[in-house]
């Protein structure tokens, strides 16, 4: 059986949808917030699964990247109006990485997914904060939500945007949908 170690409730969504048998373990982990996005990414993941007991522990991290620029969770809702005013009408990167360990073997793998924004008006902004969905999102929104009225368009793997590189995760573990 595999072990999550997140509280994400989309990564949860994605491996039902795959009919993957899975249980919950939240781990408690300070996140590193500096490095480039590809190495930083892979070290939380590292992290989030390396903190949880288990005979296969999957961890994962996700964050935005624009002008040389991690924007990972917002604090707060001036924060999260700074993060979507800067992707804005503009081409921002998404990155994931994946860790599983198991038995005492460590995989990571990453991905990336190119997400542009459409011009978007003061108004729709505040629109979106208002919802609320801003909420713990990596660069302030949800795809898979109401997020998806900012988007334009999607080059990659839509599943990472949402929290999970699917075809990642299946790469490093080919009997995962055994």
């Amino acid at each position: 059986m595999l072990i999550l170690a997140s509280r994400s409730p989309q990564r949860r969504a994605i491996l039902q949808q795959l009919g993957v048998r899975f249980e919950v373990v939240v781990p408690e982990v300070e996140e590193t917030e500096e490095g480039d996005p590809r190495g930083l990414v892979i070290e939380n993941a590292l992290r989030k699964a390396r903190a949880v007991e288990g005979a296969r522990v999957l961890g994962v991290d996700t964050t935005v990247f624009v002008d040389g620029v991690i924007h990972g969770k917002p604090r707060d809702s001036q924060q999260a109006r700074r993060f979507l005013e800067r992707l804005n009408g503009r081409k921002h990167d998404v990155w994931s990485g994946i860790a599983i360990v198991e038995d005492g073997e460590e995989r990571t793998s990453a991905a990336v997914t190119h997400v542009t924004f459409r011009e978007l008006q003061p108004a729709e902004i505040e629109w979106y904060i208002g919802t609320g969905e801003w909420r713990d999102r990596a660069g302030a929104y949800a795809i898979q939500g109401r997020g998806s009225a900012l988007v334009e368009r999607v080059e990659g793997d839509f599943w990472n945007v949402v929290g999970l590189p699917v075809p990642e995760l299946i790469r490093l573990v080919p009997d995962l949908l055994d």
